[in-house]
């Protein structure tokens, strides 16, 4: 069973909210534990509810005073919790894409992770935020094989629902060949498998592809390619089998491989807060032996530290 870690809040009343925020952030010192505590424990629907309530009370933006009356990572999380998923998905895409440099893990995490229609509703918040159209902007900002992969699934093309197994063997067949020859055209083969078939399909090729080469697809794809393009079929691969798995490995990373990658971090948290956090953190402690609660308690402080656990919904004995 999927699960996240954040709920529509019960009785609940955006014009108390947004009363009680107003409160908080028009004080002379913000009151942080207050936006926490309301924030972080409303659905994303209940939030943006209050927004609304906000702006008929105050005649002011929300994320406007929040930006302004806060700063650093804590200003990042209470500022992403109040877009809708698949604005926060536009605008996290939109900065991978526009900042100094292109934040390829980023682009790999959202693409490879979302489902048809997560992706049909990105495009159009993405077009309608920023004016601009994902697929060209990518199209300019990225190159090679690894943006033909990512420019496929922005597509949103993926079959649905549907497997063959009468194909699953040939589809297998084309995977283990790209492996070996590792042509332009096997290369090319190997993406549109690998994003247009469907997820019960693939776990068929996936199965069918052990049978023929003896070898785990991951294990082949990072001994015959490198980059980013790796990556991000490794990244499809590991989606289609668990995606809550998927996700605590690159929480896992952020949180030790770089001394901890805030961005990632708090993007993974917001966006799979109502979807599969609650099993992310399953799967991270049986991974890693240790709760993410206690991982992030040990690399994050302040306000930022509070709101990240309460995102995660941990409590003491997960310490």
């Amino acid at each position: 069973q999927i699960q996240g870690t954040i709920f529509p809040a019960p009785n609940f009343n955006p014009i108390m909210d947004a009363q009680l925020l107003g409160g908080a952030l028009q004080g002379i010192s913000c009151e942080k534990d207050v936006l926490i505590d309301i924030l972080t424990q409303r659905c994303n629907s209940q939030r943006l509810m209050i927004a609304e309530a906000y702006r008929d009370m105050y005649g002011r933006n929300l994320i406007t005073d929040l930006k302004e009356n806060l700063s650093h990572h804590f200003k990042e999380v209470m500022v992403g919790l109040m877009y809708p998923p698949a604005s926060y998905d536009a605008h996290e895409l939109w900065h991978a894409l526009k900042g100094v440099d292109t934040e390829e893990k980023c682009l790999i995490d959202i693409l490879a992770s979302r489902s048809n229609t997560e992706i049909f509703q990105m495009k159009e918040a993405y077009l309608m935020q920023y004016n601009n159209d994902l697929q060209q902007d990518i199209d300019s900002e990225t190159s090679g094989h690894f943006r033909d992969t990512l420019m496929n699934l922005a597509q949103g093309t993926r079959m649905e629902g549907y497997a063959d197994p009468a194909t699953a063997a040939q589809d297998a067949m084309i995977l283990w060949e790209a492996c070996q020859q590792k042509t332009s055209e096997h290369k090319n083969m190997l993406q549109m498998i690998l994003c247009n078939k469907s997820y019960q399909q693939l776990w068929m090729v996936f199965q069918e592809f052990q049978n023929i080469s003896g070898q785990d697809i991951v294990d082949a794809i990072n001994e015959c390619y490198d980059g980013y393009f790796q990556e991000l079929l490794v990244a499809i691969v590991l989606c289609v089998r668990d995606k809550p798995s998927y996700f605590a490995y690159r929480l896992y990373n952020a949180i030790h491989d770089f001394g901890f990658h805030n961005k990632t971090v708090i993007r993974i948290l917001i966006a799979r807060s109502e979807i599969d956090l609650m099993n992310i953190r399953q799967r991270y402690k049986e991974r890693y032996g240790k709760s993410l609660f206690h991982d992030i308690k040990h690399f994050a402080s302040g306000h930022y530290e509070s709101a990240l656990l309460a995102i995660c919904a941990g409590d003491a004995e997960d310490y």
